[in-house]
């Protein structure tokens, strides 16, 4: 899960960083594209996340079941 986040991160700021150069847009319109697309990439990583911690659970959850009871 790290490396996908710091991908995720990576990637975000290289993209941000691309469209700063090439931006045919006013500065105003560069900004409010790039707070999107950062808000885009934020929210991809919390949905992610949220998967990831409902795949973790239901492993714990699972391990736990499967555990011989306590003495």
């Amino acid at each position: 899960m790290g490396k996908f986040l710091e991908g995720l991160i990576l990637g975000a700021l290289t993209g941000a960083a691309i469209v700063l150069f090439i931006a045919p847009q006013s500065g105003s319109q560069t900004q409010e594209t790039i707070r999107q697309r950062v808000n885009m990439v934020v929210e991809e990583g919390r949905r992610a996340a949220a998967e990831r911690r409902a795949e973790l659970e239901a492993q714990f959850a699972q391990a736990r079941q499967s555990l011989p009871p306590a003495a």
